[in-house]
């Protein structure tokens, strides 16, 4: 009888031990960087998912070290509220030209009719900063076919409804204008000069509070893996000069500014 006590007052211990030893085992796993490999990034949906839980900052600074290049758009391309996505291009380009045409822009209306989900809306507004090259109307299409958001380089209207339904857009500017009668539909899902930048149908398409920058399709896994090492990195470096008082020792720690 007294065995069988004391072999049972030994479980209790046992399972404090074997739970001490999962907690420390998933403390572990959690505060390993969870970065993917380029192989394991085979779904659109895992890169998508991957893009939006990184900085765009880390994504421009990743371009510039695996490719050596700028894809990043610049200050002149602001944001209508606050946002954050990431999805991939689908282009539009208008030319200018005066015409009394009805279906002058019809090309324009089919593409974001016929658009997937996860797209953004990348429009080229030809000599088009005072001209709006969307509003709510088309906002409120693209949010219903599960757009990310859209890039417009050109202007924008419509903002405060736009901002009401949560459509994140960013442009060069918000004007009143209308593009009806002024320019014609010029191709989609061709490839486009945003802002300076190239951006190919099916590149991804990455925007947050710091801006907005394009991966080409093609290098998109192993840019994000970069990026993510980069985001790991400058993340851990934030506690680490608050200890030490010392940015310098944090670069020289971590290697990256």
């Amino acid at each position: 009888m007294k065995k069988i006590l004391c072999g049972t007052a030994r479980l209790p211990v046992v399972a404090v031990i074997m739970a001490a030893v999962t907690l420390a085992m998933v403390a572990i796993i959690s505060i390993t960087p969870a970065f993917s490999r380029p192989a394991e990034l085979t779904s659109d949906a895992a890169l998508l998912d991957g893009y939006r839980h990184v900085e765009v900052a880390s994504v421009s600074d990743a371009m510039e070290k695996v490719i050596g290049q700028r894809m990043y758009l610049s200050h002149r391309m602001q944001p209508i509220f606050t946002s954050k996505f990431a999805g991939f291009a689908l282009t539009v380009k208008l030319k200018k030209e005066e015409n009394h045409d009805p279906h002058a822009l019809d090309g324009m209306l089919s593409a974001i009719d016929q658009g997937a989900p996860n797209s953004v809306y990348v429009m080229v507004v030809e000599d088009g900063a005072d001209i709006a090259g969307m509003g709510g109307l088309m906002g409120t299409a693209m949010l219903a076919r599960n757009f990310s958001g859209a890039v417009i380089d050109g202007g924008v209207r419509d903002t405060a409804y736009l901002k009401k339904i949560g459509f994140p857009v960013f442009a060069l500017g918000n004007v009143p204008s209308t593009s009806v009668g002024h320019y014609r539909f010029d191709g989609a899902n061709v490839p486009v000069t945003c802002d300076g930048v190239l951006v190919n149908a099916g590149d991804v398409v990455v925007a947050d509070s710091d801006g907005v920058a394009i991966v080409p399709r093609t290098k998109a896994a192993e840019v994000l893996v970069t990026a993510q090492d980069m985001d790991f990195k400058e993340h851990s470096m934030y506690a680490y000069i608050e200890k030490l008082k010392s940015i310098e020792e944090a670069v020289k720690k971590f290697g990256r500014l």
